[in-house]
C-alpha cells in the first residue's frame, strides 16, 4: 500500500520560509513524477509543481516560480518543497502527490495523495 506523508507545515509571517517534506512508503518512485498541489478554502485544488527524472527536472506554476523549489532525495524516497518569500495568498493545505497518468495540472490525473499539511501565511 502506497503512503505519502507530508510534514513541515505551520504558521509563518509574510516573507518567511517553510520547507515541506513528503515521505513515500510502499513503493519506490525513483525518478518518476512527484508533485505538489495546494487547496485554499473554497477553491479548487491547484497545481504547484512537479519533479521528474534522474536530473531532478522541475516545473512550477507561474505564481510560485522563483520562490518555491522542489527537490528529492531518492535514498530516502522523499520529496521536498522549499517555499521562500511566502505571501498570504500562499495560505492553503499543501498535498504531495505521485503517479501521474495524464496532464500534470489536473489533480485527477495523479494516483497517490498524502493527507495534506496546512500552511498559513500571516500578513
Amino acid at each position: 500500500q502506497v503512503q505519502l506523508v507530508e510534514s513541515g507545515g505551520g504558521l509563518v509571517q509574510a516573507g518567511g520560509s517553510l520547507r515541506l517534506s513528503c515521505a513515500a512508503s510502499g513503493r519506490t518512485f525513483g525518478s518518476g513524477y512527484m508533485g505538489w498541489f495546494r487547496q485554499a478554502p473554497g477553491k479548487e485544488r491547484e497545481f504547484v509543481g512537479y519533479i521528474i527524472g534522474s536530473l531532478g527536472t522541475t516545473y512550477y506554476t507561474d505564481s510560485v516560480k522563483g520562490r518555491f523549489t522542489i527537490s528529492r532525495d531518492n535514498a530516502k524516497n522523499t520529496v521536498y518543497l522549499q517555499m521562500n518569500s511566502l505571501k498570504p495568498e500562499d495560505t492553503a493545505v499543501y498535498y504531495c502527490t505521485a503517479g501521474r497518468s495524464g496532464p500534470y495540472s489536473v489533480a485527477n490525473n495523479w494516483n497517490y495523495w498524502g493527507q495534506g499539511t496546512q500552511v498559513t501565511v500571516a500578513s
